[in-house]
């Protein structure tokens, strides 16, 4: 292996500094309640409204500054998102089935009562996030869905962003942004039910204050600066491989764009294309940062050890620019979401495909993969015997409990025993 540009690869790690800050306005926003919200929607984004949450006349207005064409294409986004959920949910079967005589185990799949989904803004506004986490909590089962996107400044809320949100089935939409909006649906402020699960992606005090509420709610996963690797043979084409790493870059100055391709000259066509590429580009200013600072390019000796490079970083978004698609799809293990042939690209999974966008980062790959409709879903367990079981099951737990000590325990076990000797 030769490494032929170096880069970072960025770690979720912990900053003391923004955790203090984040976890002094939590205690705050808990105590201090809508009045809080208000204080700090109106110090950080200038925003504080009448009332934070859309009625459905607001809502209507939004969605009718809308071309057509934005209100068609979200629903054939939204479409193929919900499509995939139901499909994802048809995997998901109950199950029972008698263990031994009389012996009868199973489990459900039940749906959280309650999601937060929010809606990130900034420098770009991705309403298409609203999909990602309202439709398969909806397709799950989840009664409510309360939604929060941030006010956009100077002008209020972004109509593409309220009518995503409307239509992929929000039960309550709220404008508020940051730490304030999750300790809101955390915490169940005003008339909102506390969150069972958090969901969406922020800047660095969101995922922190996604961290610090782990616990007291689920969360969908902490989610980082944004990546993508790309594995190229000497067959792909370096013009359209610069364009996709390029894609990513211009997220955010801190994305993680990484190539695995397998001789020196393709790297260095793929280099002088991102360099050609880039001097035309839109969004320069951000994407040459990412790229300058934590751009890397591999040159690996084989196709094994391409697998075993990426499977190493643990890229949130893979894609395969080679002949031998097969080769590595059975082979690679670490990755959020995986694009299969220069056919498809990292932008059509965040947008409109059907998969979800919302993807571990950081080498989270390496332990989880993203959300989906599994997620709003609690798989639980249950058991039940017939008498003569209960005795059998109940002999052996006995002995069990009593050689760890736990009498109490023992003494539950002994008493269906003797009730059902005869059984």
């Amino acid at each position: 292996m030769k490494t032929v540009k170096e880069g970072g690869h960025r770690l979720f790690e912990e900053d003391p500094e923004t955790s203090q800050i984040v976890s002094e306005l939590l205690k705050d926003l808990e105590a201090g309640g809508m009045d809080a919200v208000r204080r700090y929607s109106e110090k950080f984004d200038g925003w504080s409204p009448e009332c934070f949450e859309l009625n459905a006349t607001q809502i209507e207005e939004a969605v009718s500054k809308l071309d057509e064409q934005v209100i068609r294409d979200t629903d054939y986004c939204q479409t193929n998102v919900r499509k995939f959920a139901e499909a994802q949910l048809a995997t998901m079967q109950p199950l029972e089935v008698e263990l031994r005589p009389g012996v009868v185990l199973g489990h459900r799949h039940v749906p959280v009562n309650s999601v937060g989904s929010y809606i990130p803004g900034g420098r770009y506004p991705m309403f298409g996030s609203a999909q990602m986490s309202i439709i398969p909590a909806k397709v799950a089962g989840v009664k409510n869905v309360v939604a929060c996107t941030p006010p956009v400044k100077g002008e209020g809320y972004y109509p593409a962003t309220i009518n995503a949100m409307k239509t992929a089935g929000a039960d309550r939409i709220f404008v508020v942004g940051g730490v304030q909006a999750f300790a809101l649906m955390a915490f169940g402020m005003g008339e909102v039910e506390p969150a069972d699960i958090l969901c969406g992606a922020g800047n660095k005090y969101v995922a922190e204050a996604k961290r610090q509420l782990f616990g007291r709610c689920g969360i969908d996963l902490l989610a980082g600066p944004t990546e993508i690797l790309i594995i190229a043979d000497d067959a792909a084409d370096p013009a359209l491989v610069a364009c996709d790493l390029l894609g990513q870059a211009e997220h955010d100055p801190n994305s993680g764009i990484c190539l695995v391709c397998l001789s020196d000259a393709f790297a260095e066509k793929t280099m002088a294309e991102v360099a050609t590429q880039l001097a035309g580009l839109p969004t320069r200013d951000v994407a040459e940062i990412s790229w300058g600072n934590n751009g890397i390019v591999y040159v690996a000796d084989s196709p094994e050890e391409a697998v075993v490079l990426s499977d190493d970083y643990a890229p949130e978004h893979l894609e395969l620019h080679v002949e031998d698609e097969d080769y590595y799809v059975s082979r690679l293990t670490n990755y959020g979401s995986l694009f299969v042939g220069e056919e498809t690209t990292v932008a059509y999974g965040d947008k409109c495909i059907g998969t979800n966008h919302i993807l571990p980062t950081s080498r989270a790959a390496r332990y989880t993969g993203g959300v989906w409709v599994g997620k709003f879903l609690k798989t639980c367990t249950y058991q039940k015997c017939t008498p003569a079981a209960s005795r059998e099951i109940g002999e052996v737990t006995e002995r069990q409990c009593n050689i760890e000590r736990m009498l109490a325990h023992g003494i539950t076990a002994k008493a269906r025993v003797e009730r059902y000797g005869n059984a």
